[in-house]
């Protein structure tokens, strides 16, 4: 096992590890930190949602493997497969999907990963899931059982949930858009968004990382059935967000050291 810093980030379907922290993570890779990035699920119940794809999908979770392969290198990322089937959003859930099996099964499988890479820092999805996904907030649940698990063989020091997606960016890229004379993406987005939803609140911890957004918007375009690169995703110029908004939010949510918040670094109290 290697003494450097380790970070393990949870997610629940190939192509969230690009969506949600993925800059931070391009960071920690360039000072040498460890990066895992366990995908729960191989994303099969998902569709094709980018217009412009251009061809058929007749397997989409081996097209979605070759994605997240594409994106792993990209990001210099270790990827592992927890290996549970994608649970989709259509009721009735099936049986044998990933937010169907039992917690203590696929908690168990996760402990075993954390006992073997013993990361320092985990990341992954508030109890909410960041949005109502079956599979999202079963990775919390997950994530934090697995933690509990392991830690007699294994104690994590700081455990964090993403918080990307805040009202508090929207609104701030949405207003440096209009003000700049163009259209935006996310006017329809907030008009049924109260701020009191706003989960800006609970940040305690803002990673400097728009240097690196580049590298995130490598890793999203890698997802291509997900992500149409003429999309939402790509929608505010990068200039802008690198003076509105260049950070990647997080809440600590649990931790073994002391820590002096707010932070700057997922990693701050371990270096």
């Amino acid at each position: 096992m290697s003494n450097s810093l380790r970070l393990l980030a949870v997610h629940a379907h190939p192509d969230d590890e690009s969506s949600k922290g993925a800059a931070s993570v391009a960071r920690y890779r360039a000072e040498g930190i460890e990066v895992l990035v366990v995908s729960c699920t191989g994303g099969e119940a998902g569709s094709v949602l980018n217009e412009n794809y251009g061809s058929e999908v007749r397997d989409m979770g081996a097209v979605r493997r070759v994605e997240m392969a594409n994106a792993a290198a990209i990001l210099d990322i270790q990827h592992r497969w927890l290996g549970f089937i994608d649970s989709g959003m259509d009721e009735p859930l099936a049986d044998n999907c990933f937010a169907r099996v039992p917690l203590d099964v696929s908690g168990a499988a996760l402990a075993e990963i954390i006992r073997e890479y013993r990361p320092h820092v985990v990341t992954t999805y508030d109890e909410n899931g960041g949005y109502p996904h079956p599979d999202h907030i079963r990775t919390h649940e997950v994530t934090m059982a697995a933690c509990t698990a392991a830690a007699a063989d294994w104690q994590v020091s700081k455990v964090y949930f993403h918080h990307t997606f805040s009202r508090a960016r929207v609104v701030a890229l949405h207003e440096a858009m209009l003000a700049q004379g163009m259209d935006s993406p996310y006017e329809e987005w907030l008009k049924d968004w109260e701020p009191e939803r706003d989960v800006f609140n609970r940040v305690t911890t803002r990673v400097e990382c728009a240097d690196f957004f580049d590298a995130r918007d490598a890793a999203l375009r890698a997802h291509a059935t997900q992500v149409d690169p003429q999309g939402a995703w790509f929608a505010v110029p990068r200039d802008i967000e690198r003076v509105v908004w260049p950070t990647e939010d997080f809440e600590l949510a649990f931790s073994t050291i002391e820590v002096s918040l707010p932070e700057s670094d997922l990693f701050a109290g371990l270096r």
